[in-house]
C-alpha cells in the first residue's frame, strides 16, 4: 500500500475554485459566442468552420491522453498543471491573433480563417494540461455522497460566468470588429492570467490528508487487507467495464447532441425563418445557459438523491424533445423558451454525468481515464459538426437543392435520433457502482 492525498475543501478553496470556474466559462462565452460567424464570413463553409472544434479537439485528445493525463496521474499534478496551461494559453492567443491580423491585412482571408483554427489547435495540445489538472482535481476533492451536489454549484458557476461572457460578446463583436481588432483576444488573455493567479492562490489554501489507496505495488501481509485489495480489484475491473459503456453510450449522445451547434446558430439567422438580429441570438444562447442554471444545482442534487443514471436519462429526453421542435417555432421568443429547455438537459447530462464518471474512475487513474471522458465530451467543440451536422446540411442545400431552412429542420431530426440510440446503448449497458 502507500500513500496519497486528498484535500479538504475550506471557504477560501471553494471561493477560489468558484472564481476560476467563473473566469473560464466566461472566457469561453466571449470568444466563442460569435467566433462561428466570424470564421464563417472568412471560409464560407459550415463544415470548413467546424474544422476550429475538430481540429482542436483532436490535439486536446492527444494532449489529456498521450502525455498530460499520465504526468498528473504519475506525480500527483493537478493546480500545477491548470496554473501553466493558463498561462500558455494567455500566451499563445496573442500569437495567433497577430498572424491572422498580418494575413487579413494583406487581403487573405481564407488563409487568416485557417491561421485561427490551426494556431488555436497547437495551443490546445498544451492548454489540455489544464483540462486534465481541472478534472482530476475536482474529483480528488469530492466523496460520492456530494460529488453531485457540488459538480452541481460549480455548474451553476460556470453558467453565471458563461452568460456574463455571452451577453458581453454582444456588445464587443461589433459585426467581426472585435475580432478583427484584436479587442476580443485581448480580453480574452487577461482573463487566462487572471484565471492562472486565481488558481495559483486557491491551491495554497488546500490542506492535503493523507490516506491509503490500494496500488498493488506492495506486499500485503493482513489477511484482512488482502480480503479488502481482492474486492477492490473486483469492483475496479467491473467499474472500468462501465466506464467503457459509458464512454460509447456518452459518444453516440454527445454526437448527436452537440452535431447542429453550429447549424444552429445559423439557422436563427435565416432570412425564411425567424431571421434573428444579433443582440436576439445573444438572447437566445444567454438563455440556454439561464436554463443550465437552474438545471446543474437541481441535477445535482437529485443525482445525488435518486441516482446518476435516472438524472441522465431525464436530460436526455428533454434534449430529443427540444430538437424536434427547433425547425417548427415561430418566433424568437418561443426559440428562446425552448432553447433553455434544451440548456436544461446538456447541463443535467453533464452534472450527473461527470459525477458517475467519478464514481466508477479509480483513484490511481483519474488522470487517464479523466482524460477520455474529457475527450468525449470536447466532440462538441467541432467533430459533431465536422462529422455529421455540417455534412447532412451542406448536402441538403448544395447536392439536393432544398432550402436551408428545411435542411437545417432535417438537421435537428437526424441529431435526435443519434441520442435516442445513445440512450438505448446507455439503459442496455450501464450500472452505477453500489
Amino acid at each position: 500500500m502507500r500513500g496519497s492525498s486528498t484535500f479538504t475543501i475550506g471557504r477560501g478553496t471553494f471561493l477560489g475554485l468558484g472564481s476560476f470556474e467563473f473566469m473560464t466559462f466566461m472566457r469561453r462565452g466571449v470568444f466563442y459566442t460569435f467566433m462561428i460567424y466570424y470564421l464563417y464570413d472568412l471560409l464560407g463553409k459550415v463544415t470548413i468552420v467546424a474544422m476550429l472544434g475538430t481540429f482542436t479537439m483532436v490535439a486536446s485528445t492527444l494532449g489529456q491522453n498521450f502525455l498530460w493525463g499520465r504526468i498528473s496521474d504519475r506525480y500527483r499534478l493537478r493546480t500545477q498543471l491548470i496554473v501553466v496551461g493558463e498561462i500558455t494559453a494567455g500566451t499563445a492567443y496573442i500569437l495567433v491573433f497577430l498572424l491572422h491580423k498580418g494575413l487579413r491585412d494583406a487581403g487573405i482571408d481564407a488563409a487568416a480563417g485557417m491561421a485561427i483554427i490551426l494556431g488555436l489547435s497547437v495551443l490546445e495540445f498544451f492548454w489540455s494540461m489544464s483540462d486534465v489538472g481541472w478534472a482530476a482535481l475536482v474529483t480528488d476533492l469530492t466523496t460520492p455522497e456530494m460529488r453531485g451536489r457540488f459538480i452541481g454549484t460549480i455548474n451553476f458557476i460556470s453558467s453565471v460566468g458563461r452568460m456574463t461572457g455571452v451577453v458581453t460578446s454582444g456588445f464587443l463583436y461589433e459585426n467581426g470588429l472585435g475580432f478583427r481588432q484584436g479587442t476580443i483576444f485581448y480580453v480574452v488573455t487577461v482573463m487566462l492570467f487572471a484565471g492562472a493567479a486565481i488558481m495559483w492562490l486557491a491551491s495554497r489554501t488546500l490542506k492535503p490528508t493523507a490516506h491509503l489507496t490500494l496500488s498493488g505495488e506492495s506486499e500485503i501481509k493482513d489477511k484482512s487487507l488482502l480480503k479488502t485489495s481482492d474486492v477492490a480489484v473486483n469492483v475496479n475491473s467491473e467499474n472500468s467495464r462501465g466506464f467503457k459503456w459509458f464512454l460509447v453510450a456518452l459518444t453516440i449522445v454527445v454526437l448527436g447532441a452537440t452535431s447542429i451547434n453550429q447549424v444552429f446558430l445559423l439557422f436563427l439567422k435565416l432570412s425564411d425563418g425567424l431571421n434573428a438580429t444579433d443582440e436576439q441570438v445573444s438572447l437566445v444562447v444567454t438563455a440556454w445557459t439561464l436554463g443550465g442554471m437552474a438545471a446543474s444545482v437541481l441535477s445535482g442534487r437529485l443525482a445525488d438523491k435518486i441516482g446518476r443514471a435516472k438524472t441522465i436519462l431525464m436530460g436526455l429526453l428533454l434534449a430529443t424533445a427540444t430538437l424536434l421542435l427547433y425547425g417548427f417555432v415561430p418566433n424568437v421568443g418561443l426559440m428562446t423558451l425552448i432553447y433553455g429547455i434544451n440548456g436544461m438537459s446538456f447541463m443535467t447530462l453533464q452534472t450527473a454525468g461527470f459525477a458517475l464518471a467519478g464514481d466508477i474512475i479509480p483513484e490511481h487513474k483519474r488522470g487517464r481515464l479523466l482524460s477520455r471522458y474529457n475527450a468525449v465530451m470536447a466532440l462538441g467543440w467541432g467533430p459533431a459538426g465536422l462529422l455529421i451536422g455540417g455534412p447532412i446540411a451542406d448536402i441538403q442545400t448544395g447536392v439536393i437543392g432544398i432550402s436551408r431552412h428545411t435542411a437545417y429542420n432535417n438537421t435537428f431530426i437526424a441529431s435526435s435520433i443519434l441520442i435516442i440510440i445513445g440512450a438505448i446503448v446507455f439503459l442496455a449497458k450501464v450500472k452505477e457502482p453500489t
